[in-house]
């Protein structure tokens, strides 16, 4: 996917365009980890890139929940979003998330106005008392505000972990040359013996993943 959304004809085009972009954004700090790798707390949080795109696949499920009106009974509680479970992958997570964007697609496709009233579920405590519905629109800005967000915290995470940055990360995934802009990302040692974040010697002691200016 390339490092920007494509030219939009219209509103829901666009809502899913940039929704689009925050994922791959989200999902590309994974690039090139291990299961492993990808559920190291590399920084003072406990997040972690797995964590993450987990929690976001399902804070999106959730949110089509709301949109169809539906029901989940074996909905993950908002703690275990972050946690892998026993024998769960990266690629479960990740395929976790692709199914999720599909059925986002889908739904938002198939509704008539993105200004459709959404009902504001009584029940979560940080959702307003005040107001009674969002729309159909509000709820796609909505997302594209927390993935974009969550996209952030993964890319802490992940220079932690071994230095790489989004942009050589994108590069070295989309197979972009070299050029006197980015350099594209290659696996390092994986013997990390300490962690970037408290020795900044090491955030670009390998030299590829870097953005170069």
């Amino acid at each position: 996917m390339p490092g920007l959304p494509p030219p939009v004809p219209d509103e829901r085009a666009g809502l899913l365009a940039f929704l689009d972009q925050q994922r791959d954004g989200l999902t590309v700090t994974a690039h090139g980890l291990t299961t492993e790798q990808a559920t190291i707390a590399a920084s003072v949080s406990p997040l972690t890139v797995l964590g993450l795109i987990k929690h976001a696949a399902h804070t999106e499920r959730g949110w089509t929940d709301i949109l169809l009106g539906r029901d989940r009974p074996d909905a993950v509680g908002y703690d275990d979003t972050f946690r892998r479970l026993d024998g769960e992958s990266l690629e479960d997570v990740l395929a976790l998330y692709r199914e999720v964007a599909e059925e986002t697609h889908r739904v938002v496709a198939a509704e008539v106005d993105l200004g459709r009233a959404v009902p504001v579920p009584p029940d979560t405590p940080w959702f307003p008392s005040d107001v009674r519905a969002w729309s159909v629109r509000w709820v796609l800005l909505h997302l594209i505000e927390e993935t974009a967000r969550h996209a952030g915290h993964a890319d802490i995470v992940r220079e932690s972990i071994d230095g790489a940055t989004a942009f050589p990360l994108l590069a070295a995934r989309e197979g972009w040359p070299e050029s006197g802009v980015v350099r594209p990302w290659r696996p390092p040692s994986l013997q990390i013996t300490s962690s970037p974040a408290a020795d900044p010697d090491r955030r670009h002691e390998h030299g590829q993943a870097e953005v170069l200016s």
